[in-house]
């Protein structure tokens, strides 16, 4: 499970990893809320209102089957946001099981975490804010357009905007922290700058840790380009000094 938050590097990881062939396919797949949006966008379905312990079976099945792809590692990735639905959804499904990381280890196999965080708040707010208001949040190595979730609009600089996205990563940062602890959680802890700046060799690091050949980082190209320019850098100082 890659445990991280928007803006993080973890769509550069998650494909990475993907492209190994042995890492499974970690994508965001509890991204909304409920077991029906779950199934309606992975399968699984049709689900009840409430959702039965059946139709959750279903819907993990379908996901755990899916994170695979064609390898035998389930593989997921859980932003802070998230986390709160599929926690709800793991309770409702084994109520008689204590504790998260037990009903996740029976629902998909003994799980390894990864948390990947981002050190610079602000350098973090600045992406995600500037995302926000251009549409555009992802770009391939190429340059050309990977995901974009809104028509394309000039970004403005808001400090009060970036004042507010530094406080919610922050949150998001203790809430994972205060997860681990509860669940006696110790992961692998990455940092988006070390990745950024050797993205191999943190693919490399990864693999270690789940048990698999870090060779198989070597020819694994990153195949996506970082956003950041001159205007985001700008930014960043602009806030800094007034901050």
């Amino acid at each position: 499970m890659i445990c991280t938050a928007p803006r993080s590097g973890s769509t550069l990881l998650c494909r990475m990893l993907g492209d190994t062939g042995v890492a499974g396919q970690p994508q965001s797949y509890f991204f909304e809320q409920t077991p029906a949006e779950w199934a309606s966008k992975h399968g699984g379905g049709p689900v009840g209102d409430p959702p039965s312990r059946t139709d959750l079976a279903r819907v993990f099945a379908a996901i755990r089957d899916t994170g695979r792809g064609s390898t035998d590692l389930f593989a997921v990735r859980m932003q802070a946001p998230n986390l709160p639905g599929f926690r709800a959804g793991l309770a409702q499904f084994l109520p008689d099981l204590a504790g998260d990381v037990a009903r996740i280890n029976r629902v998909f196999g003994a799980m390894r975490y990864v948390h990947l965080h981002r050190a610079d708040k602000v350098a973090q707010a600045v992406s995600y804010l500037r995302a926000q208001q251009s549409g555009l949040w992802h770009r391939h190595a190429d340059g050309s357009e990977l995901e974009r979730l809104s028509p394309p609009a000039r970004p403005l600089y808001d400090a009060e905007a970036i004042a507010e996205r530094v406080a919610m990563f922050e949150a998001y940062d203790a809430a994972w922290e205060t997860w681990f602890a509860a669940e006696g959680v110790n992961p692998l802890r990455l940092d988006y700058g070390a990745l950024s700046h050797d993205p191999g060799g943190t693919l490399g690091q990864v693999l270690a840790y789940l048990g698999l050949d870090p060779d198989l980082a070597q020819g694994i190209a990153p195949s996506v380009k970082r956003l950041a320019d001159a205007e985001s850098a700008e930014w960043i100082a602009r806030f800094r000094g007034t901050a």
